[in-house]
């Protein structure tokens, strides 16, 4: 409810969801296109462009190498990017009900100040995925932008705002929906979706998104979960709306590996 910057469906976008995707083994770079037309018909770029915290995730998204293994190398113009964006969230509602929530289970301090610090390491401090020369990946990275590993396998990229404007570049290709039990086709206000799609001529054969939700939600979201345990991957149920979701967080060390939604009764998840 607090999630005032979201885009609402059939006002701010519209998908065009066309055809149930064919299975694909993961690593494969071959799959049927079930869908003749992008899954984004329209989507409003003005509101993305004037809502201040949209405006500043999407200036993060040219900010990394794509293939793991590549060293990261962070300029201080980016780091104003990221400290940009964080200082955006932080005004939002949706962020001040995750900061007080965080602060009353002693996952958080009080201060506004290492509360950002806190997420700046959470999300943006760099590591090592892949054995390489340094450094090449963080959470922010994987979980919004997304990643390719040995130009094989599309790791990540599960945000909506990417897709569409990578889908606008012709760097994406939707192939087709993932359908769950009881529903043998998505409706297109469904705000939570599995998708196949390819992306810099790669096959990711079902990745799971919000569609429309603020880059601080998918934010608050994932960190709490993140916080309330210490084990290497937490799985938590949730209900929103009408959606069973699981939600799914892997820890890399101290920092977000991987964070995503999951239909229940989708697919298998070890396809993500």
């Amino acid at each position: 409810d607090a999630d005032v910057n979201r885009f609402v469906p059939g006002k701010d976008y519209t998908i065009d969801l066309q055809e149930k995707a064919g299975f694909v083994q993961q690593s494969s770079g071959v799959a049927r296109d079930s869908a003749s037309e992008p899954l984004f018909r329209y989507v409003n770029e003005e509101r993305l462009k004037s809502i201040k915290t949209f405006a500043a995730f999407v200036s993060l998204l040219d900010n990394y190498e794509t293939s793991t293994g590549v060293a990261e190398v962070v300029t201080p113009q980016e780091m104003a990017e990221n400290n940009r964006f964080l200082d955006a969230i932080l005004e939002t509602e949706v962020m001040k009900l995750t900061h007080q929530y965080l602060v009353r289970k002693n996952w958080s301090k009080p201060s506004l100040n290492d509360f950002k610090s806190q997420l700046y390491d959470i999300w943006f401090q760099l590591y090592t995925r892949e054995t390489g020369k340094g450094p090449d990946s963080c959470g922010f990275e994987h979980v919004f932008v997304g990643e390719t590993k040995h130009g094989k396998e599309i790791l990540g990229l599960h945000n909506w705002v990417q897709f569409y404007l990578q889908e606008k570049h012709k760097q994406v290709d939707y192939k087709g929906y993932i359908a769950r039990r009881k529903k043998s086709r998505p409706d297109e206000d469904d705000q939570v979706l599995s998708l196949q799609f390819s992306w810099k001529g790669l096959v990711k054969p079902v990745g799971s998104t919000f569609i429309g939700v603020s880059p601080e939600f998918e934010f608050a979201l994932y960190t709490i979960i993140f916080l309330q345990s210490q084990e290497k991957v937490t799985r938590e149920m949730v209900r929103l709306e009408e959606y069973e979701l699981q939600i799914v967080v892997y820890r890399h060390g101290k920092y977000i590996g991987t964070a995503y939604p999951v239909l229940l009764s989708s697919n298998n998840e070890d396809l993500y």
